[in-house]
């Protein structure tokens, strides 16, 4: 895998009610006929974060974007209905707050972003905008969260 260059936030797209965790995207991803669970870190509804692959392992988390990234999946960020919802508990900002310090200090210069800042810019103005998204994913704006620590959408 190339140099860690970009940790890329992601949600679970399951309802808040709906507590998973590694073991259950493995068997989700494997079910997709992908070798392991595509992100290197889950972070659960209680903030607690388990270990999905290596970090020198590349990831199956962004299509184009995989090499020299890590995945960072947040558990939640759908409503029942399946429409996108910031409902992530504040042990969750918590945790992931904690876990892009660390990496960002073992992987120096990495940008932090969500995945759907990855989307490609159709339009060509330099920027990633709503109607340009090709997932909502992680349902907030990961740089104004991290730089102003505001969740919205």
């Amino acid at each position: 895998m190339k140099p860690v260059k970009l940790l890329v936030v992601h949600c679970s797209a399951t309802p808040a009610n709906r507590d998973i965790g590694v073991a259950e995207i493995r068997t989700m991803h494997k079910a997709k006929g992908w070798r392991d669970v595509g992100y290197h870190y889950v972070i659960r509804r209680d903030g607690t974060v388990e270990k999905g692959r290596a970090d020198n392992v590349m990831g199956a988390h962004v299509t184009g974007h995989n090499d020299g990234s890590l995945g960072i999946c947040l558990v939640g960020g759908v409503k029942p209905d399946l429409k996108a919802e910031i409902n992530f508990t504040p042990a969750q900002f918590a945790a992931l707050r904690e876990l892009l310090t660390r990496l960002q200090t073992k992987f120096p210069g990495s940008r932090i972003c969500g995945h759907r800042d990855l989307s490609p810019d159709r339009n060509g103005d330099g920027v990633v905008s709503p109607g340009e998204w090709v997932k909502e994913c992680p349902t907030f704006n990961v740089d104004l969260w991290w730089s102003q620590g505001k969740v919205q959408r």
